[in-house]
């Protein structure tokens, strides 16, 4: 006996408006921080710097994307 479980889409308008909001302003300011962030590793390359901007891309493609 198999139970599948179903899956449910997501849907962005189902989300209360104070959180899209948010999440439409941290899609607008990831890409300028990340950028900051390459420069800054480029300028003076830290392994702090370099875990924060990988951190900063991922967040950058999971938003991006609409994963979260």
């Amino acid at each position: 006996m198999k139970i599948q479980m179903r899956r449910r889409k997501y849907n962005p308008w189902h989300l209360p408006p104070w959180l899209r909001q948010f999440r439409f302003y941290c899609k607008t300011i990831i890409v300028p921080i990340c950028v900051f962030q390459f420069v800054r590793v480029i300028i003076i390359p830290t392994s702090g710097d370099f875990i924060i901007l990988l951190l900063l891309l991922l967040l950058c493609y999971l938003l991006l994307n609409e994963v979260i």
